[in-house]
């Protein structure tokens, strides 16, 4: 047994089936990326045992990137669920088949209370797809899986539909990495949209005299666990750096104890307003290449910010 080329063989079948799928994409799609966007309500997204999972994904991706969405499970939906579906709402049902009986249950109430019905099967012809508002369809030529049995290729390409849909809603509702960090306020890049300086900043920092020895240029930078100090000069402030103390022994080698602070720090360091927002103080960082800044409010010194 093969064991990479198996890994091999259902990788390029699965990327056959998306080829497959990418080829029927039609009006439907544009259909069903209007009446999300156009209307009042929430999308709901429901389907049974695998395509549930990828439901879930893909109403979570909705709801992470500017549509209200929520998954409702099928078998909950029918037991008191359905209080939940409002008229305005959009619904999305997925089941590979289009036969699932715990969603094709569904139907005669999302008729009857005026939901827009959109169907992801693989079977255009099934009873889902014929009574939905408009059909995506998932086909794909065959399943990874070597009996045809598990879900795969079928999953995959219902979950990458759902990334076209995540996608060109973005597009149209131009949403921005603002936006996305507003729903995303835990993460890296919420934390750096959402902050500002003076709530990621170090406010204790090692300060030393221009005139302070090198062994007390290397102690003051140890002890501060921020891989530099600030040095109090006529000028206002300078930095010396761990990089700048590297430097300065690879050039000077046994005399490098001779020289004091003012031999190797560097004046008017890039700085940066507290009241500034961390994503703003990090594109600095990077368009300068350097790993820290200093943070100052009304002209003082108030803070490190370290990349």
């Amino acid at each position: 047994m093969d064991i990479i080329k198996i890994a091999k063989d259902v990788i390029q079948t699965e990327v056959d089936g998306l080829i497959h799928m990418s080829a029927h994409i039609d009006n439907n799609f544009v259909q069903a990326v209007n009446s999300i966007l156009t209307t009042r309500g929430r999308t709901i997204i429901c389907g049974m045992g695998k395509s549930g999972i990828i439901g879930k994904k893909i109403a979570a991706s909705f709801a992470s990137t500017g549509t209200p969405s929520f998954f409702m499970h099928p078998g909950e939906a029918f037991h008191g669920d359905l209080g939940m579906v409002k008229p305005e709402d959009v619904f999305i049902a997925i089941s590979n088949s289009g036969e699932t009986d715990e969603v094709l249950k569904l139907l005669p109430f999302l008729r009857d209370n005026g939901n827009y019905i959109i169907a992801l099967t693989g079977k255009g012809g099934s009873t889902l797809a014929k009574n939905a508002h408009c059909h995506l369809d998932v086909a794909v030529p065959k399943e990874a899986c070597p009996h045809q049995l598990a879900p795969t290729s079928s999953t995959t390409a219902t979950l990458v539909m759902g990334d076209a849909l995540t996608v060109a809603l973005m597009e149209a509702r131009e949403f921005l990495p603002e936006n996305f960090a507003r729903f995303h306020p835990g993460g890296s890049l919420g934390r750096r949209l959402l902050s500002k300086v003076k709530d990621e900043m170090v406010s204790e920092f090692p300060v030393i005299k221009e005139d302070a020895n090198f062994t007390s240029v290397v102690h003051s930078i140890s002890d501060g666990k921020l891989g530099l100090v600030l040095v109090e000069v006529d000028q206002g402030i300078a930095i010396i750096t761990d990089g700048d103390v590297r430097k300065a022994m690879n050039i000077n080698g046994k005399q490098v104890f001779d020289l004091k602070a003012s031999d190797i720090l560097t004046l008017s360091p890039a700085r940066i307003s507290a009241s500034a927002s961390t994503q703003s103080a990090y594109e600095l960082m990077e368009n300068k290449r350097i790993t820290s800044l200093v943070v100052v409010d009304n002209e003082i010194v108030v803070g490190v910010l370290k990349k």
